[in-house]
């Protein structure tokens, strides 16, 4: 859910004014920018983008477009193939990734929202990216792989992250808990969990939880909006999600633990009930870093280019109420908040390109035009 602009104003405007670590531990906002922007295009409500090995891009629209993008001359191209979408609220076209062998299977992964029996829910497609001597861009053989379960009424949460473990060898994938609270601890649904995958869509065969009951696809549970997902050099999952009124989350996903959503959290209800804080001995694992005021977490990448060598190794994120690009410092098993850095806009994803540049897209609303910006170093 998006954050109340009320909620955040004023805290937001306090810490921008004051210098250095504030003492609930938030990066201290800055104006002053350590590399160049530039815009490169102009989308409407684009979710996510994901490189193709020539340079040219792959770009969601939320409405429901795929596009084929070529950030040299701004050439876009729609891409056919995508199901029927519902784009209603938080629903949407979403992730868009390539298979870990695309340049042989030419195969993608898609997430988007949907209608089906029981309401509504986040899907997983995989299609083969063709493109013809025309210039006709397609996506064949489409196939439903996954569906989230079970499908509810309502526009929120869906989540729909897609990362592959760094073997190639499994998929996972986030499913939100849709504003229902309850289902991220109901071992049966898939909702509020991250989901472990065979790149057929099936679950994994050695899932930490089927044994206790749980759906066979779970490898966490407790989650509430998860919208990153990313893995680290040391092949650890990185996990970021949208908390309630505060209390959003970095996480370090470990296999069969439950993250809490909706009994702990460090945020609090939108109508000011209490959620207990996350506190050693409560069985639940606490975040790795989270943020009162909310930063409303969107994209999710881990850095390791050589454009930026003094950030290498580090997480980035996107804000949207905060309108800010968010660095955190790695070190082993630790995230720490480095950096928070003032867009002017919503920015929904980030990415990194192939010559190490961090790539982001404004989501389109509350102002923002739904801009691609490249960010390089500053000259």
């Amino acid at each position: 859910m998006r954050h109340s602009p009320l909620a955040i104003a004023l805290p937001l405007a306090l810490l921008a004014c004051t210098g250095g670590e504030p003492a609930n531990g938030q990066a201290a906002v800055s104006t002053e920018k350590p590399f160049d922007v530039a815009t490169i295009a102009d989308f409407d409500a684009p979710w996510a983008m994901t490189f193709l090995p020539d340079g040219r891009m792959l770009i969601t629209e939320k409405t429901g477009s795929l596009l084929l993008f070529d950030p040299k001359n701004g050439t876009k191209i729609p891409v056919s193939g995508i199901p029927s979408v519902d784009s209603a609220d938080q629903g949407g076209l979403m992730d868009v990734v390539l298979h870990p062998q695309f340049a042989t299977n030419k195969q993608v992964y898609v997430s988007f929202s949907e209608k089906g029996a029981g309401g509504k829910g986040v899907a997983l497609i995989t299609g083969t990216f063709a493109q013809a001597s025309d210039g006709a861009a397609t996506l064949f053989n489409v196939k439903t792989i996954f569906r989230a379960t079970p499908y509810v009424d309502g526009g929120g949460h869906y989540s729909g992250r897609i990362a592959f473990s760094p073997d190639g060898k499994y998929l996972f994938f986030t499913n939100g808990e849709r504003q229902k609270f309850d289902p991220a601890q109901d071992p049966k649904a898939t909702l509020g969990k991250v989901l472990r995958l065979n790149l057929d869509g099936t679950p994994a065969a050695d899932n930490p939880l089927a044994a206790k009951g749980f759906n066979p696809a779970i490898w966490s549970y407790g989650h509430r909006n998860l919208l990153g997902i990313a893995f680290d050099d040391k092949g650890q999952l990185w996990e970021q999600e949208m908390g309630p009124m505060g209390g959003d989350e970095i996480n370090l996903i470990k296999p069969g633990l439950n993250y809490g959503w909706p009994k702990a959290s460090n945020g609090t209800h939108y109508d000011g009930r209490d959620i207990p804080d996350h506190k050693a001995g409560d069985g639940f694992e606490a975040p790795a870093a989270s943020w009162n005021p909310s930063i409303s977490p969107a994209g999710l990448i881990f850095y390791n280019g050589n454009l930026f060598p003094a950030w290498k190794g580090s997480l980035f994120v996107g804000g949207l109420s905060s309108q800010a690009l968010i660095r955190l410092k790695v070190d082993g098993s630790k995230a720490t908040k480095a950096d928070q850095w003032d867009m002017g806009a919503r920015i929904r994803e980030v990415e990194q390109g192939p010559d190490g540049a961090l790539w982001v897209l404004e989501d389109g609303a509350d102002g923002s035009q739904g801009r691609l910006l490249k960010l390089t170093p500053k000259k």
